[in-house]
């Protein structure tokens, strides 16, 4: 029988929302991610030694989780209705300091999910969190070396198909705040003024609400669908870490890309089970 160590906790509560961000980052799911961080916790309590580095060995330990739960998924979301989108992380509590910036947005997510399972890990760990290539290797299953050429590949893949953001979160807020009346007034124009001429909605509804079962694109297709479809009630909301829309009733989450002044992409999450945070 393995011997119950039983660590202080302290260090683990300290680095909890890092661990939490970092299988949100590979997985989407935040209460799977919530599990595997825990899960985690407790195999390092039952090792029969403690590592030299705790939060190393819990950063490797929780990226093996979420990778084997990752390969797990990926048949699932092929067989998914509709565009999948993340589990949204919408005004994250300061005390839990599970916090994201864009690094972490539906958009990016978006682009995410066409990497492989070990591109991907290998890119979220590196560049994302900063975690040296031979713990990476450790997590991946691959030799340092490797690890940099699926990082490489994948930042390129990045770079090319992910939204920039606006620096500046006062004008992102303008934009989604113009976004947001325009909305709420039914103003096509004033929609058509804030899209940009090539912006791409997509809406998450599991196959359980309604939701356009394919992404959509152009500001024209893209304006009278939110205007087809928009319920009254949105409100500003920080969603994975930058200024979003929340609606109550029926609940919906809004993540919107923008780049100079105008959203380049609009990610709707309406399917209810991504949604229980709201409730």
């Amino acid at each position: 029988m393995p011997c119950l160590v039983l660590l202080s906790v302290e260090p683990y509560v300290a680095i909890r929302p890092r661990l939490v961000r970092l299988a949100y980052g590979l997985l989407g799911d935040l209460a799977e991610s919530e599990d595997i961080v825990q899960d985690a916790w407790l195999r390092l309590n039952r090792t029969e030694e403690q590592p030299d580095d705790v939060e190393g060995w819990l950063v490797v330990t929780v990226s093996r989780l979420a990778l084997d739960v990752l390969k797990s998924a990926r048949k699932r979301r092929e067989e998914y209705v509709g565009p999948w989108l993340p589990e949204p992380v919408v005004d994250a509590d300061p005390a839990d300091r599970v916090t994201l910036d864009e690094s972490l947005s539906l958009a990016m997510f978006v682009v995410l999910e066409s990497l492989s399972p070990a591109e991907r890990t290998a890119f979220v760990l590196h560049d994302v969190f900063g975690v040296p290539f031979d713990e990476v290797a450790r997590a991946v299953g691959r030799t340092p070396a490797a690890c940099r050429q699926l990082a490489a590949r994948a930042r390129r893949h990045v770079q090319e198909k992910a939204p920039r953001f606006d620096v500046d979160v006062d004008d992102h807020k303008r934009v989604v705040d113009a976004f947001a009346a325009a909305c709420a007034g039914r103003d096509i124009e004033g929609l058509l003024a804030v899209l940009d001429p090539d912006v791409v909605l997509r809406s998450d509804g599991g196959g359980l609400v309604k939701a356009a079962l394919r992404p959509i694109q152009g500001a024209g297709k893209v304006a009278r669908f939110l205007l087809a479809t928009s319920k009254p009630g949105l409100r500003p909301a920080v969603v994975n870490g930058a200024p979003g829309l929340v609606r109550d009733d029926p609940p919906a989450v809004y993540g919107l890309a923008v780049r100079e002044g105008r959203v380049v992409a609009v990610d709707i999450v309406r399917n209810p089970e991504k949604l229980r945070s709201l409730q």
